[in-house]
């Protein structure tokens, strides 16, 4: 069963403000990544979530996106990073 048979892309206006929500096993590797990645730009970084037994927490990094190929770059490039266990 289709529910949806049409498929739509995401039309953002931008700039704008994206919100990242970033998954890691210390807040210290989730900060050293956001620097490393995002550099001298303006962010914000703030705690989201602390796991059941402790293992994972999950922040939210909002900053302003100039256009796709920007916010799809800081996606991919904060995944890949060896601090971040996963970025949604």
């Amino acid at each position: 069963m289709i529910i949806n048979e049409t498929t739509q892309k995401l039309e953002l206006e931008y700039p704008c403000n994206w919100l990242y929500k970033i998954v890691a096993y210390e807040r210290a590797g989730v900060e050293i990544a956001a620097m490393e990645v995002i550099g001298e730009r303006s962010y914000s970084l703030t705690l989201s979530n602390k796991s059941s037994g402790g293992k994972y927490i999950s922040m939210n990094l909002e900053l302003l996106v100039h256009n796709e190929d920007e916010r799809t770059y800081f996606y991919e490039t904060l995944k890949a990073h060896p601090h971040i266990k996963m970025v949604l």
